[in-house]
């Protein structure tokens, strides 16, 4: 049985994954009104993870705007590397930032990586019976991962859960089947924290998986876990919620268990100084109240636009995006991105230009 709030991500957040919007870019965000030259149409691809925050802030955005449509598919990070690096959309959004060698095949030059947002990760599962916020360690959960732990009454997780009564229940791993920004963030958290997870499978947005079921999306994961007793499953936090999922505790670094929040993901990101070019991983960071399995989810956007009108529409809306955007994010479980963070990539970009102009005055 699904439940109510199933059923409105199923509706809702699921229906995101073909979201046509209306929004706009030609206008500069201080003056929203402003007449526009040209109606204009945008399409990007990819991340799930940060899909339920940028439906919203499209839809916000159209409420002041009408003449840029914005049309954005939740087809997984790597669907949206691939895509943005074929220049077959205007942008991506991935929660794995592009290596050297993927950044090299870019067809359309430079590619600038812009943090959107920031977010948990939940772990969540189905237990009869059982309360919100299990505990589990991270070399149990790399365990039940590798297909060695295979019951919820197991020794390991007992030790963390004195007191509680398990049951004698076979657990149903799920993961992503698609390229994943997702996947990336979970793997590359088991790696720091299980050598032989690192050793046999590694991190990436595709892994060869020792156990479990795929679905596609985090939609698809969170319904899986939603529906399968015994089910555990890595998800955005904000499809944990509104599916009404119980999520675990996560001891982190500095041995203590802690839950993912905004206020846990934010932790983790202060304990890592983001470099220039905005890449960075932040899982298994240190800090009392660091989650440690947080990403951030990233714009690909081309330094170098080849349409003017759509280059200028795009920069518009996401520089609205970093700035005003940003209040639609504790809301839908996101976690705002810092202010020093907006001010470097508002910096970066006025770097992108047509034809040797910059777009974003």
């Amino acid at each position: 049985m699904i439940s109510k709030k199933g059923k409105l991500l199923t509706g809702v957040l699921a229906g995101f994954l073909a979201l046509s919007l209306v929004g706009c870019g030609t206008t500069a965000p201080s003056n929203p009104n402003a007449p526009t030259a040209q109606a204009v149409t945008l399409t990007g691809a990819g991340s799930t993870f940060m899909q339920p925050l940028l439906a919203q802030q499209i839809a916000e955005y159209s409420k002041q705007n009408a003449n840029v449509t914005i049309n954005y598919q939740g087809v997984g990070s790597g669907a949206g590397i691939k895509q943005v690096s074929d220049k077959t959309i205007d942008f991506g959004g991935t929660d794995a930032f592009m290596s050297d060698e993927q950044l090299a095949g870019a067809k359309g030059g430079k590619i600038l990586q812009l943090p959107m947002t920031l977010g948990a990760e939940a772990i969540s599962y189905n237990i009869p019976n059982a309360p919100n916020e299990l505990k589990i360690a991270p070399t149990t959960l790399a365990d039940i991962y590798l297909g060695k732990i295979t019951n919820w009454n197991d020794p390991a997780i007992a030790a963390d859960n004195p007191g509680l009564t398990l049951p004698n229940l076979k657990i149903s791993v799920t993961h992503r089947s698609d390229g994943s920004g997702t996947t990336s963030i979970f793997t590359h958290f088991l790696s720091a924290i299980s050598p032989e997870w690192d050793s046999k499978v590694g991190k990436g947005t595709s892994v060869n998986w020792p156990v479990g079921v795929g679905g596609k999306g985090n939609a698809s994961v969170a319904g899986l876990v939603q529906q399968t007793p015994g089910a555990i499953g890595y998800i955005e936090l904000a499809y944990a919620l509104q599916n009404n999922l119980h999520h675990a505790l996560i001891k982190n670094k500095d041995g203590n268990w802690v839950a993912p929040s905004l206020d846990s993901a934010s932790a983790a990101a202060a304990a890592f100084q983001v470099p220039d070019d905005m890449r960075v991983n932040i899982v298994n960071a240190p800090g009392a109240k660091a989650y440690p399995i947080a990403g951030f989810s990233w714009a690909l956007v081309y330094q170098q636009q080849s349409d003017k009108a759509k280059g200028t529409a795009l920069l518009n809306f996401l520089n609205w995006a970093i700035h005003d955007g940003q209040s639609l994010a504790p809301a839908m479980q996101y976690a705002p991105l810092p202010t020093n963070l907006v001010s470097r990539e508002e910096a970066m970009l006025k770097t992108v230009t047509y034809q040797g102009q910059p777009l974003l005055k």
